[in-house]
């Protein structure tokens, strides 16, 4: 197993596109993470980060690790919005 890091939203997003049509596995992740970078790449505005927040827990409900998810509460404290 390895890691890769990218940094910068515009460089995933490139990196993604290139990579969706081999994904089998974390296709849905690397669905929702597009989105999600598509997002952030631009302006946001409450609705934009309300999706936002829907792509984390996509992403968070395919993952394996169940002790590091946040709930929608805790997600939507952290960037000072309400539910």
């Amino acid at each position: 197993m390895s890691e890769l890091r990218i940094n910068g939203f515009k460089q995933v997003q490139d990196i993604l596109k290139k990579l969706m049509p081999f994904i089998k596995f974390k296709d849905e992740q690397a669905k929702a993470l597009y989105y999600a970078t598509e997002i952030l790449t631009k302006a946001q505005d409450l609705k934009s980060l309300k999706k936002l927040i829907d792509c984390v827990l996509k992403i968070q409900e395919h993952n394996y690790a169940a002790k590091r998810k946040k709930t929608k509460q805790e997600l939507y404290s952290l960037l000072d919005l309400t539910p």
